[in-house]
């Protein structure tokens, strides 16, 4: 009799402050454990190190091998070690896997901003990046993604073959209070996210020092690894706006205080003008805080009329939205009604779901 369906997963984006892809792949391994059916399937989870989430170890097998996170680990020791399993497939979350596992391989690729703006990064991350995740695309048998657009993005930038490419949305974890009510927010405007130059977080910056120019007690709080290329001194651009002293970063926040500034805060802002999806905005949301976002195809794709959009550059018009929303927090009651209704689209039980059928649908192909 043949046993539980064996499926390798890269995990090393779980380690250390997990964020982004590490939240996307701990919310789907949370839920495909916690399946009715999950004796069904044995999850062989590989990383540098011990992992620290806690899953049942039934169902759960990890691996420790080799040192480092990057490509070389991936390339060697990560390739070694599968070449060494029984497995049925693989899943890799965060765009690339090994070459020549010999097994069915499904990969996620969030965005592929490496390719459509390769000024944003190193030269040498770059080309790396762009040819191994175009050789991952190729050789996997499906490529997840998380909006239309970035489904369109790698069909014509990496030239994948649309039929393999299946749009499963991350979800949105709701605070458990809910919406903060109005009275308890502060003037403060908040981003979330790793600070890339896409972010235009100067510009952010600028818009801020205009809003609250009279407004004494306003803050703007940034939270986020600094990951700009190249690079930008986001302290020197405050002070030079004169606000230095009323912008505060925090490199990470732990789920409890980022969830405290989520319900406190009057405006939450983000100006990217490339992402494959950009779940911030959803979370700010989810906790009753709108949002101004730059107006670009994916953000109408996946926010629609829930949030104020501005135009790239603008930053008296972006101003004029945080000053409304930090002097006038009760003029967003319409954009967190519609928020309901967006907010329905985007569920971890489904996204987890969609995502397990399609990986076993490789194996049974």
């Amino acid at each position: 009799m043949k046993g539980p369906l064996r499926i390798g997963v890269d995990a090393r984006e779980l380690l250390g402050s997990a964020t982004g892809v590490g939240r996307y792949l701990g919310e789907l391994l949370r839920r495909w454990t916690a399946r009715q059916d999950a004796a069904t399937r044995t999850f062989v989870l590989y990383s540098p190190e011990p992992l620290p989430i806690s899953l049942p170890a039934e169902v759960i097998e990890q691996r420790v091998i080799g040192a480092g996170r990057g490509t070389w680990w991936e390339q060697t020791h990560l390739r070694r070690a599968l070449k060494g399993e029984a497995l049925d497939v693989f899943f890799a979350p965060a765009y690339t896997a090994p070459f020549h596992i010999g097994v069915p391989l499904a990969v996620t690729i969030h965005d592929i901003s490496f390719v459509a703006h390769p000024e944003w990064f190193r030269p040498r991350e770059g080309l790396r990046r762009r040819l191994i995740t175009k050789r991952t695309a190729h050789r996997a048998a499906v490529v997840f993604t998380d909006s239309a657009f970035s489904r369109g993005e790698i069909e014509t930038r990496l030239a994948v073959d649309p039929g393999k490419i299946r749009v499963i949305p991350p979800g949105v974890i709701r605070p458990e209070s809910g919406g903060a009510a109005t009275n308890r927010r502060e003037p403060v405007v908040l981003f979330v996210g790793s600070i890339f130059n896409r972010r235009r977080l100067p510009d952010l910056i600028a818009a801020f020092a205009r809003a609250a120019s009279d407004l004494p007690d306003a803050r703007l709080v940034i939270v986020g690894d600094d990951r700009t290329w190249p690079p930008q001194d986001l302290r020197a651009i405050a002070a030079w706006h004169r606000v230095g002293s009323r912008v505060d970063y925090r490199q990470y926040l732990p789920e409890p205080a980022l969830t405290q500034l989520y319900a406190t805060a009057s405006v939450f802002a983000f100006l990217s003008e490339y992402e494959g999806f950009g779940l911030t905005p959803l979370e700010a949301m989810s906790a009753g805080l709108p949002a101004v976002v730059l107006d670009t195809p994916v953000a109408r794709e996946v926010y629609g009329d829930a949030v104020t959009f501005v135009e790239r550059g603008d930053i008296e018009a972006t101003a004029r939205e945080l000053r409304r929303l930090l002097v006038a927090p009760w003029t967003a009651a319409p954009l967190m009604e519609r928020a309901r209704g967006v907010l329905a689209r985007y569920s971890w039980d489904t996204a987890a779901a969609r995502t397990l059928g399609e990986i076993e649908g490789i194996v049974r192909r």
